[in-house]
């Protein structure tokens, strides 16, 4: 599993650049529908949905915390207009609210989740969705029943170069995925003295769970046969998890492998690079944001200039293609059944770091604890 030192060396087939692709990576708004968002959970992270929601003109009609101060804070700052709740029961009684969006950690959300559903309303969970696949499995079959569409915020497969990646493989550009591997260093290390530094598989799983779903989608029809991983502490860390982890997963017909170093503390770098049949495309930049997109094919090679970020086109995306799903009546692509997919990747990636063995994904079916 070691990581390759970088990509795009030797023969890559013809020398000529060509124009690239117009592919659409873009978030895609719905055509009329926009309806009444209601948000629940006002912590760090929601200021990237909201921030995210405000730029797309999407109407956020009640915010909710049980933090008085939070949720006043973050009404002021982005919806002056929106009415605020302590209980989330409150927000989930009101009839014009249709779609709401559910930011707490994973075992706090289930019950909010639970409650959504039967209220009605679509809805958008976020990341990672559960930390048991049958929970999982339970919450699906009740928005099936209860007609109502719940999808995941995987807002990675909205950044700008992992979305137009991902349209690459879906129009044929590169032809079958053969390889995909994931190279990233970054420092993690902020993480000291927070709640988050008590999350002992946090880079594996917490982190590591954009890869894992990236990588699902990506190799899109070969089905992960089985996942080896490890995690250890690096050198000098300041943070309590391991910093250091990776993952290999096998496929009948392709592979993908997975390098994280949450320890680099210069020379941070971020690279991507995916192999098909006809064709590469790799992504390379010194950070998550900051990506050069590469692609070739038997025509030549095309260099795609980019626009956004990951935390704005991201965090649009999801919203976006729930949205767009629950005007065209179909399942967003983005669903909680597929996502289920990912997590298994994870949570056996997780399993197999703890046991020193492959793992079959699916098996392991709760995140292992330790």
């Amino acid at each position: 599993m070691a990581e390759d030192s970088g990509y795009g060396r030797g023969k890559t087939g013809a020398e000529g650049e060509i124009p690239a692709p117009d592919l659409p990576y873009q978030p895609r708004d719905p055509e009329n529908y926009r309806p009444a968002i209601g948000l629940i959970g006002c912590g760090g992270i929601s200021e990237m949905h909201l921030r995210a929601y405000q730029n797309a003109g999407y109407h956020v009609a009640a915010l909710c915390s049980r933090d008085r101060a939070r949720v006043e804070g973050r009404r002021d700052e982005f919806y002056p207009q929106a009415a605020t709740y302590l209980d989330y029961r409150e927000l989930l009684a009101r009839d014009d609210i249709e779609v709401v969006d559910v930011t707490p950690h994973p075992e706090e959300r289930v019950p909010i989740l639970e409650a959504a559903i039967d209220a009605g309303k679509h809805v958008l969970s976020q990341k990672p969705f559960v930390v048991d696949l049958d929970v999982g499995t339970a919450l699906v079959a009740q928005a099936e029943a209860r007609g109502v569409k719940l999808a995941v915020n995987q807002n990675g497969r909205w950044a700008p170069h992992f979305s137009y990646m991902r349209q690459a493989v879906a129009t044929g550009l590169v032809g079958r995925v053969q390889s995909v591997q994931f190279a990233v260093h970054w420092d993690h290390n902020w993480i000291a003295g927070s709640a988050f530094d008590q999350v002992e598989d946090l880079v594996l799983y917490d982190f590591g769970v954009h890869w894992f779903d990236m990588a699902a989608a990506l190799l899109g029809d070969e089905k992960p046969l089985r996942v080896y991983a490890s995690a250890r502490r690096g050198t000098g860390q300041e943070a309590n998890p391991p910093l250091l982890a990776q993952a290999a997963i096998e496929c009948e017909q392709a592979q993908a492998a997975i390098f994280l170093n949450g320890n680099t503390r210069q020379g941070q770098a971020d690279r991507t690079y995916l192999v098909g049949s006809a064709g590469a495309i790799g992504a390379s930049g010194v950070d998550l944001t900051a990506q050069e997109v590469v692609l070739y094919t038997a025509e030549g090679i095309a260099r795609p200039q980019l626009e956004g970020t990951w935390f704005e086109q991201g965090f649009h995306g999801t919203m976006a293609e729930l949205l767009c799903a629950i005007e065209e009546d179909r399942e967003p692509r983005n669903n909680a059944r597929t996502n289920l997919d990912s997590l298994a990747l994870c949570f056996a990636a997780v399993e197999s770091a703890h046991s020193g063995e492959p793992v079959t994904p699916g098996d392991v079916r709760r995140l292992p604890v330790l």
